[in-house]
């Protein structure tokens, strides 16, 4: 009777083994089941930065990011010294946005990153500043 017990017990624990490794190795196949967890990655297609003009004491920039999952990202503005002059998060499909920056005596060097998790999309501008002066000589 002994060793009926303790055939018993070793059968049990073997079933409660068996069990939690199934559950341990199905799990990874569930979330599968469901689409998994996709990463959303950044090609440089989808990203657009154009300089748009001067208006006014300003020159104007347009960015634009086709975004088709509207998952999270993050648009962020350096300036010279890559120092962050604007940093907000978006989860838009078609975003765009005007970017203005007062004019300045020197050249600025703006810097555009578009973030989303690990991946960035970086663009890099130098606006230099020309002033032509035009002299007219009319005779009295």
């Amino acid at each position: 009777m002994k060793n009926n017990f303790v055939s018993t017990r070793v059968v049990k624990a073997l079933s409660i083994v068996a069990v939690a490794a199934v559950i341990l190795v199905s799990n990874p196949l569930n979330t599968f089941a469901n689409g998994g967890d996709k990463k959303i990655t950044l090609n440089e297609e989808q990203v657009s930065v154009q300089y748009i003009g001067s208006k006014d004491n300003s020159v104007v920039f347009r960015v634009e990011f086709e975004n088709p999952t509207a998952a999270k990202f993050w648009l962020i503005i350096k300036n010279d010294a890559g120092d962050v002059i604007y940093r907000k998060q978006f989860s838009e499909t078609h975003f765009a946005k005007s970017i203005n920056f007062q004019k300045e005596e020197a050249d600025i060097h703006p810097t555009f990153v578009i973030r989303n998790g690990d991946n960035e999309i970086v663009r890099q501008f130098a606006v230099t500043r020309t002033v032509t002066e035009n002299t007219v000589v009319t005779k009295l």
